[in-house]
């Protein structure tokens, strides 16, 4: 009799079933607009009303945290655009093909797990390092408009389509067998990057250029961006002449000065005395 009891007991929670915590009180909502869940608000959905999504579009709604959506185990489109996010975390979601996270305030995005995951749009973070090399399968990838200082893609052999302009890039490598088929490819607004890493020097050099919207005049690309290639670059080319940031020749100091070199790159200097 106590065991048929107790079984009883526990029927209503079976019937219940398992629960995703959800602390975020605008993506919850959310949640329950599309009917994943029901009521007001409470800080947790019922984990088999949301692990069959495959589509999920929470643009723009001030949301802060995306706790929760690791339970989204079908998941394959994510858009959340336009939110407060600071730390997104999607390793979990192995069937995530597209990611939309731009215009949020990341500084830690996780796509570790997301092996599936073909296009990435992270443009408008405030991301200082992204791991993207187990993303195989990524095709499309933004990542414009952040502070991104290293920046590795040799992993990605599908990619054709590479925008990672306006960062603080000083080490890049694209290396990834597929170059020529990376249209359009574009690093440009990243001051503090000389040398890429490419497959084909010959081939990047006539294909990816300053004119064409590819890459800053002091960029060059090499098959091994080491310390001593990039000294050995520096010192076998020959100043041209020397003008502030206006194109006049002047060598006067404790101001922006950009040294043009015979080999078409250019540098920005700055010496004080």
């Amino acid at each position: 009799m106590k065991k048929l009891l107790l079984i009883l007991l526990c029927l209503p929670m079976i019937g219940f079933g398992q629960l995703t915590m959800i602390p975020d009180a605008n993506f919850e909502q959310k949640l329950i607009d599309l009917g994943y869940d029901t009521g007001t608000p409470d800080g947790s959905v019922p984990t088999a009303n949301i692990n069959t999504v495959w589509y999920l579009d929470v643009d723009n709604l001030n949301i802060s945290d995306l706790t929760g959506i690791e339970d989204f185990t079908a998941l394959a489109n994510l858009d959340c655009r336009d939110n407060q996010l600071t730390s997104l975390d999607v390793s979990q979601n192995t069937a995530l093909t597209l990611l939309d996270c731009g215009a949020n305030y990341l500084t830690n995005l996780d796509v570790s797990g997301a092996t599936a995951l073909n296009e990435l749009h992270g443009d408008n973070n405030q991301l200082t390092s992204l791991d993207v090399s187990n993303n195989i399968a990524l095709g499309y990838f933004s990542c414009a408009h952040n502070q991104l200082t290293s920046l590795d893609v040799s992993n990605n052999i599908d990619l054709g389509y590479f925008s990672c302009v306006n960062n603080q890039l000083t080490s890049l490598d694209v290396r990834n067998g597929n170059n020529s088929n990376t249209v359009p490819f574009k690093v440009t607004n990243n001051p503090n990057l000389t040398c890429v890493n490419v497959d084909n020097v010959a081939w990047s050099t006539a294909n990816w250029t300053v004119a064409n919207g590819n890459v800053d005049p002091q960029h060059y690309f090499s098959n091994n961006c080491t310390p001593s290639a990039i000294q050995e670059h520096t010192t076998n080319k020959e100043l041209l002449k020397v003008t502030d940031l206006l194109g006049r020749k002047t060598k006067q100091t404790n101001q922006p000065l950009l040294y043009l070199y015979d080999d078409g790159t250019v540098e920005k200097r700055i010496v004080i005395e």
